[in-house]
């Protein structure tokens, strides 16, 4: 049944497409979707300066954290709308809850209810998702207040505490609707929501960085040979990243011999496909999200808040250790991930569940006894094969960031964004080949019933 599965999922081909209907709707709502996110990151917070906001956003960012915060969030920081922090706080939040679940018993017991416990987990999740942001939508309006752009004009035309509500009430509206708009994505439309709105605000992001690039190179700071180099680079990135993301340790499953139709005694085999990168794109995204959003705050502040020589020198020289590209970040970065790598692993992936699954079917890997032995050694290959998988994930993120840190090219040019662009692509092309696999099993299955009825007539 496998191999014909596969058969004929490499068969599908897009001449039918027009035929699946819940297909194409759940595409339309996906576009709707993602057009929707994007009109909401041109919608300001009550009482901005947009010339002075984006004089100060030029001084304080420049390649800088808020930078690639400012990519992840489709360029919504940069402008200052009401939804300036994405949906970093939900990712935060979502964090948070999953370490939850693992250290403490009673929220490990509701992991194990099943779906009524997924969405008492998904309503704490909710729950941290408005602390979060009400607190950095504090901190992001305080820093506005204080920032100013050229010659010393304010962005925010009336600061007090009325505005300091309203941004704190805007933004946590702007977060929780992004928040819901990623749920309904997942369930009505074609792939993960939060990974494809994190993807369509790296995208808009594109065309202006490719635009930096070649006025660098019109204006003389940049050659030529450069940007062949990071055209090269794009492309190796993108194969080894499609590669990888498809790599899978195959664990062979054997069953007990039965008999056919025939007489003939047949043993069945089957294969467990572990893959070499597990977590996917969600380690990257974990560990942007815990760095980067403590930095937003101290970004602004090191920069434009008038403080004391002592706190000013602190947070200067912080994000100074911290910018992109230097090796306290770059050490961060990598633990960040290696760290989720391993804990997003072993939240998706129980070895003793599927040991007792395999068990109560009659299957066994040959050499391994069930039970226990099966799922120490489940657990032994798939942590060798995360090591492989988070020093890949590692090498992708962290080796083009240091060049494009060295270089002065546009974040959005790196191995992060590749990374998350690639790996959700690949699974959203996955979900709408099952789907249309899914049709033409259906076509099938009425085709033969319509030959069934007419042949008993």
């Amino acid at each position: 049944m496998a191999s014909r599965a596969d058969q004929l999922a490499s068969n599908l081909n897009f001449s039918k497409f027009g035929q699946a209907t819940e297909l194409k709707k759940r595409i339309w709502f996906t576009l709707g979707a993602l057009i929707v996110f994007r009109f909401l990151s041109f919608v300001p917070l009550p009482g901005i300066d947009p010339v002075a906001l984006a004089q100060a956003y030029q001084q304080a960012a420049s390649g800088g954290v808020l930078d690639i915060f400012n990519t992840f969030s489709g360029g919504s920081l940069e402008r200052m709308s009401i939804i300036a922090l994405g949906v970093m706080p939900y990712i935060t939040a979502s964090i948070v809850v999953q370490l939850a679940s693992a250290l403490s018993p009673s929220l490990a017991a509701l992991k194990k209810e099943g779906e009524s416990g997924r969405k008492k987990l998904n309503q704490y999740t909710r729950y941290g998702t408005v602390f979060l942001t009400a607190i950095q939508a504090y901190f992001l309006a305080i820093a506005a207040e204080a920032s100013t752009g050229a010659q010393g004009i304010a962005i925010v035309i009336d600061p007090g505490m009325m505005f300091r509500i309203s941004a704190v009430i805007s933004v946590v509206g702007g977060t929780l609707f992004l928040m819901w708009l990623g749920e309904q994505i997942t369930a009505r439309g074609i792939g993960n929501g939060v990974s494809l709105i994190i993807m369509a605000g790296i995208l808009a992001q594109l065309p202006r960085s490719f635009s930096q690039m070649f006025s660098q190179v019109r204006e003389g700071s940049m050659g030529g040979g450069t940007v062949l180099a990071v055209i090269l680079g794009a492309v190796v990135l993108i194969a080894l990243i499609s590669f990888m993301e498809r790599a899978q340790r195959r664990v062979l499953v054997q069953y007990p011999k039965r008999a056919t139709q025939r007489g003939v005694m047949q043993a069945d085999r089957s294969h467990l496909p572990l893959k070499v990168n597990t977590a996917g794109v969600i380690p990257p995204i974990f560990a942007s999200s815990l760095l980067l959003m403590p930095l937003t705050v101290t970004q602004f502040m090191g920069t434009n808040v008038q403080v004391d020589s002592a706190g000013g020198g602190f947070l200067t020289t912080l994000n100074q250790y911290l910018a992109h590209g230097q090796p306290l970040y770059m050490a961060l970065y990598a633990a960040g991930i290696i760290f989720f790598c391993f804990f997003y692993v072993a939240v998706v992936f129980n070895p003793e569940e599927t040991a007792d699954n395999l068990k109560r079917q009659n299957g066994f890997i040959p050499g391994i006894r069930p039970g226990k032995n099966t799922a120490a050694y489940l657990d032994h290959v798939l942590t060798r094969i995360t090591v492989i998988g988070a020093a890949y994930l590692a090498l992708i993120c962290l080796v083009p960031e240091y060049f494009i840190a060295q270089s002065g090219l546009p974040f959005q040019l790196g191995g992060t964004s590749l990374l998350i662009v690639v790996n959700v692509t690949i699974d959203t092309i996955t979900q709408i080949q099952s789907h249309m696999l899914a049709h033409q099993y259906g076509d099938l299955i009425k085709k033969a019933k319509l030959k069934g009825g007419v042949a008993r007539r």
